[in-house]
């Protein structure tokens, strides 16, 4: 691996116009493919093996009519008959439009549950033609919401018209998440130049990590657009991919252009230190894109198409991090390399980070002690936590579908529940038969009414049941449970709805959650073991991952689900936590973890093999790497935190706890429960069974240092001691 490192650092150094055009020609294609791939987000369904997914497309199938637009005409007297002929003359236009099936105003029909109970406001519901194409579509909606808007000045006295339903809700779902994640990289990428500016002591040098992180961002999307052709991407997937993208290419790139200054500073000449770093230092991000790859393939156990398309994605954009660490990063220092400051680039082997070293070893099982019990107390709020599916009380105020859904939920008769449905193949008398035959079955206090059935095509029924209290909470998942533990015995049964849906989706994760945990174990414990040739350091780096990540998931659910931190952070707390984030930071926390153990653990071990003890190579290892994984900790909790000052929800959940977690492992854990455990376990660190040895002789991934820069003596203080 190194030689063919060398050759291309080699390569980038001697054709790096070539390799700059390349990525420049990548970085044009991503600006190109944000379009398309911003509008073509959708929200994902579930695994096809969810029943409640099953039972979803069988009514969708099956229904009359196609997209739904909602309309809420506010702020009037609905009884006044100038407002009830206003409103019904534009239904009727409406009606009339193209690809519109059928348009319903507030007063049509006893107990359809269209007029507010306030009597301030009704719904217009426009049901479109089935399986049109999305350009017609997006033009029916847009046509009859225009219509309806009308009526502001139409209605006696004015009105409010906002307009919502499942178009308009993914649609300005989409665009808030565009709106996220350009606000994230505006604000968090100037931050993180002015912070490389002071860690490095000037610009060029701090530039090349955010070139890296643009082209990886280009790269991301291109990768995107291409998942995007076989993949549903759902809306969350471009912010999450985006923020991984940044945080891995800007850690790579500080830790290959700090290399390259270090080699610099002992004395090679800009083509040797570039090849010299290839070799070095891209090995090493070699291994940690492996590492991170590796936890990413966790997702892969999983059957929903959203963790599926993520993990995709995310694999994709750490190769084009690590392509841009061993590739682009080397072409820019052969252009600007000699011109790049390398004074105070070596680290003191007597300085901030080895004095910390030194302090913990005196006292190693107070500080192991100490840090294990706070971070298990730090995580129990986890053993709390509760999740939900994503709904309109997850999404910002600002947004006009959103306000429609509360809107609903609050004021209309009815609708602020949304009902588990049984969808049965058979006629709607023996379902009905069926369900009154549950009278007694089904915990009464769990129903709050039960629906009139109806026909589904030709082959199918349904009937609505509507729990009580929320439309996923605890009644309404007992509800399912109790549906599917007493089905018919002559005809089958599918209950779906978003209760369905929940319980469905919290099963898959419990079920594959150790799976995927035993898979990323596995496979970082292999990786880390022919990167040390211990088996005690990949499995005490195990452990101590899983104690910083529970640590992480207490600190989510303290902030979000329990509402501390709402005025901070600019959130109103749903009293749950997404479905999704606990399983995308375990992935990405659990990489990002491994990562900054790479770095740690291949200088310590540099150091060791060149003839330190291994109190000597551990504060020696700490000291040499501890700038680089403090500085790249600090970069990746900017852009994390840019990413958590988004307004959806979701997202900002992820990027807190994704910030939290970086701080926690590079601080408690890089810093002081390392030094404390591996002072503990002494030589034993570095400890295997003979077969195991032999097989990492053969097969071990190893990064012999440069001799100018093994065993060199103290030569000038770097920034930050």
């Amino acid at each position: 691996m190194g030689a063919v490192l060398t050759r291309l650092g080699r390569f980038c150094f001697r054709r790096r116009w070539l390799v700059l055009a390349a990525w420049a020609l990548l970085v044009a294609s991503g600006a190109v493919a944000s379009g398309p791939v911003f509008a073509g987000l959708q929200g994902g369904g579930g695994s096809q093996r969810f029943e409640s997914i099953q039972g979803m497309d069988i009514v969708g199938d099956n229904a009359r009519y196609g997209s739904r637009l909602v309309v809420l005409v506010d702020d009037v007297r609905i009884p006044d008959p100038r407002v009830r002929s206003a409103i019904i003359a534009a239904t009727a236009d409406v009606a009339r439009l193209r690809n519109v099936a059928r348009a319903v105003d507030p007063y049509a029909g006893a107990g359809a549950g269209l007029l507010a109970t306030d009597g301030r406001a009704g719904l217009v519901v426009v049901d479109l033609v089935r399986d049109l194409p999305r350009a017609d579509r997006d033009a029916a909606v847009t046509a009859a919401t225009a219509r309806l808007r009308r009526l502001v000045g139409e209605v006696p006295g004015g009105a409010t018209v906002k307009a919502g339903g499942p178009s308009l809700l993914d649609r300005e779902v989409n665009e808030q998440v565009q709106r996220d994640t350009e606000h994230a990289e505006v604000v968090s990428l100037p931050i993180t130049l002015v912070v490389m500016v002071l860690i490095f002591g000037g610009f060029l040098a701090a530039g090349l990590p955010l070139l890296g992180a643009l082209a990886s961002v280009a790269g991301a999307l291109v990768c995107l657009l291409g998942f995007s052709t076989f993949l549903t991407l759902d809306p969350n997937t471009v912010p999450v991919v985006t923020l991984l993208g940044l945080g891995i290419c800007i850690d790579y790139t500080l830790l290959i252009v700090s290399r390259f200054r270090e080699e610099r500073a002992g004395g090679l000449d800009v083509p040797a230190a570039i090849e010299r770093t290839a070799a070095t230092a891209g090995r090493t991000i070699t291994f940690s894109a492996l590492t991170v790859a590796v936890c990413l393939a966790g997702l892969f156990v999983f059957d929903d198409p959203t963790f599926r398309a993520i993990g995709a994605a995310g694999t994709a954009v750490v190769v084009v991090a690590l392509l841009a660490g061993l590739t682009l990063t080397p072409a820019l220092l052969a252009v600007v390399g000699g011109r790049i400051p390398v004074r105070r680039a070596l680290a003191p082997d007597v300085g901030f980070f080895s004095r910390l070293a030194a302090g913990v070893q005196r006292r190693p099982w107070p500080v192991a002690l100490g840090l294990a019990a706070l971070l298990v107390a730090a995580g129990t709020p986890l053993l709390s936590a509760r999740v939900q599916n994503g709904q309109a009380d997850l999404l910002p105020e600002t947004m006009e579908s959103a306000q429609v859904a509360r809107n609903v939920a609050v004021r209309f008769p009815g609708a602020g529940v949304d009902p588990v449905s049984v969808v049965a193949e058979t006629s709607p008398a023996r379902l009905d038969a069926y369900v009154t035959g549950l009278e007694g079955v089904v915990p009464a206090g769990d129903v709050a009414a039960v629906g009139r059935t109806q026909p589904l095509g030709e082959r199918y029924a349904t009937v609505d049941v509507t729990p009580t209290g929320t439309s996923q909470g605890d009644a309404a998942q007992r509800l399912v449970q109790a549906l599917r533990d007493n089905r018919p015995g002559d005809f089958h049964t599918w209950v779906t709805g978003e209760a369905a849906v929940l319980v469905d989706f919290k099963a898959e994760i419990l079920g594959k959650l150790p799976w995927a945990f035993g898979l990323v174990a596995l496979a970082s414990f292999v990786l880390l073991f022919l990167m040390t040739g211990s088996v005690l350091v990949p499995l005490k780096a195990l452990v101590m991952n899983t104690v910083s990540l529970g640590a992480t998931f207490g600190a989510l659910v303290w902030v979000f689900q329990e509402g501390n931190l709402e005025g901070l952070l600019g959130f109103t707390s749903p009293g749950a936590i997404e479905t999704w984030v606990p399983v995308l930071v375990f992935a990405f926390a659990f990489g990002l973890s491994m990562d900054y153990e790479v770095f740690l653990i291949s200088r310590i071990k540099e150091l060791y093999d060149a003839g330190h003890d291994n109190d000597s190579a551990v504060r020696l290892g700490l000291q040499r790497s501890g700038r680089i994984i403090t500085s790249a900790a600090l970069l990746i909790v900017i852009v994390f935190a840019g990413f958590a000052a988004g307004r959806m929800l979701g997202i900002k959940e992820m990027g807190f706890a994704l910030a939290t977690a970086v701080v926690v492992d590079a601080t408690l854990v890089r810093c002081l429960l390392v030094p404390a455990t591996m002072t503990l376990l002494g030589d034993l660190n570095w400890w295997a069974p003979a077969p195991l040895r032999r097989l990492h002789a053969r097969v071990g991934l190893r990064e012999e240092p440069p001799a100018a820069v093994a065993l060199r003596e103290p030569v000038a203080a770097a920034p930050g001691g």
